[in-house]
């Protein structure tokens, strides 16, 4: 069959377009990374769970690493997933300094990186990082922490995660802040008491040992207030066992299924919302969009919509099939 040079013509372009849009599409579905410090928790788990879910609801291959809480093992989890080629890298640190010069290093690579719940030092360079905001949840949890206590002066226990985490210094003062505010703004003075901090490590086990060693210290104290539900779950279990019921337990955050069950059953007074899916889900979407070229001036940080999370309104909330 003879074809004319015009026919030849018009298959060569066709096929140049062809290959074009060909490439096209190849640049458009990049591979995504996530990296998380650790996976050991429920809360991290659903996060790691809703980035994979999202990134493949969009069409993207996505690959995720545990670095099992070691800075070492993230950073070398961040430079394979850099030399494998992704194009947006999700990551939870392990450490707000220790994990710059990785990040820095993926960004140099051409790698779009949003940091996620964890805080990274902003001079990183990243696009944006999302967290909950733990300064709005604490104004609402201290505000109905006050609704309820009324003038009463509150005497408080604290439960921290780990010294120097900034992110359990957020949140602990957010809820201070926000409970000060209201009381000075209902009675026109402010009082509130902490009597003692305990050490929790984030975890169950951890804030049921910290409350126990907290009961034999303080006997006066009819307010708990942890930075996670996780150890308000055990310390809730040493309250329990010893015997006190006027005790309010209070969470500057999380939202996890097992406390959202308590307080509809009015066993458990208040949290904060930090939904890991949310978070990832967030990540995953604003990524997306900077890789594309389709977002700019993205702020420094993004924050989900702020919750309390009472008993008032948790059927909004609690799914007792989720991960988290």
């Amino acid at each position: 069959m003879n074809l004319s040079r015009r026919t030849l013509a018009s298959i060569a372009l066709a096929a140049t377009a062809l290959a074009a849009s060909g490439t096209a599409l190849a640049q458009e579905k990049f591979k995504i990374g996530v990296s998380m410090k650790t996976l050991s928790a429920p809360y991290f788990a659903a996060q790691m769970e809703s980035a994979k879910a999202r990134g493949a609801e969009l069409g993207y291959e996505v690959i995720g690493t545990d670095a099992q809480g070691k800075l070492q093992k993230q950073i070398s989890d961040v430079e394979d997933l850099v030399t494998r080629g992704v194009k947006l890298l999700i990551i939870n640190p392990a450490d707000v300094d220790g994990m710059v010069n990785a990040v820095n290093d993926a960004t140099a690579h051409g790698v779009k990186v949003v940091v996620i719940d964890s805080t990274l030092n902003p001079k990183a360079n990243f696009v944006t990082q999302v967290q909950s905001s733990n300064s709005q949840n604490g104004q609402l949890v201290g505000n109905w922490v006050v609704d309820q206590m009324g003038n009463k002066p509150i005497k408080m226990v604290l439960l921290s995660g780990e010294k120097g985490n900034p992110v359990g210094q957020e949140r602990r003062l957010g809820v201070l802040s926000g409970i000060m505010e209201a009381q000075l703004r209902k009675f026109g003075k402010a009082d509130v008491e902490v009597l003692g901090q305990g050490w929790g490590n984030w975890n169950d086990e951890g804030g049921l040992k910290a409350m126990e060693d907290l009961l034999v210290a303080n006997k006066s104290f009819n307010m708990v207030l942890s930075e996670n539900d996780s150890m308000l779950l055990g310390a809730g279990r040493a309250i329990d066992a010893a015997k006190r019921s006027d005790v309010m337990l209070v969470a500057a955050a999380d939202g996890q299924k097992e406390a959202l069950a308590l307080i509809k059953e009015g066993k458990y007074g208040v949290t904060g919302l930090n939904d890991p899916a949310l978070v990832a889900r967030t990540a995953v979407d604003i990524g997306v969009k900077a890789v594309k070229g389709e977002v700019k001036d993205v702020p420094k940080m993004s924050y989900t919509p702020p919750v309390a999370i009472t008993k008032g309104n948790v059927d909004k909330f609690y799914n007792p099939k989720s991960v988290f």
